[in-house]
């Protein structure tokens, strides 16, 4: 599924597509209808940026089982463990 956000949107914003990105995944991991990864994928940057952007904002971060989970992962695919 896609979301087309009109450009009319992003003008009355004066956000750019990107800045429009990563303010939804704030709200949904603020909301907690997406973790971590999920939302740092959904606004396109690394999660360690993505986590800067959070505690600019004073956001605690919870680490799940799921983050957990996926830097295991990411730890395996990278050779690291």
């Amino acid at each position: 599924m896609s979301v087309v956000i009109p450009n009319e949107i992003l003008t009355a914003t004066r956000m750019t597509e990107g800045e429009m990105k990563q303010e939804i995944a704030v709200m949904l991991f603020q909301k907690e209808k997406l973790t971590l990864a999920q939302a740092s994928r959904f606004a396109g940057i690394n999660r360690i940026a993505f986590q800067y952007v959070l505690a600019s904002r004073q956001i605690s971060v919870y680490y799940g089982v799921e983050d957990f989970e996926q830097d295991i992962t990411n730890l395996r695919a990278m050779g690291r463990l």
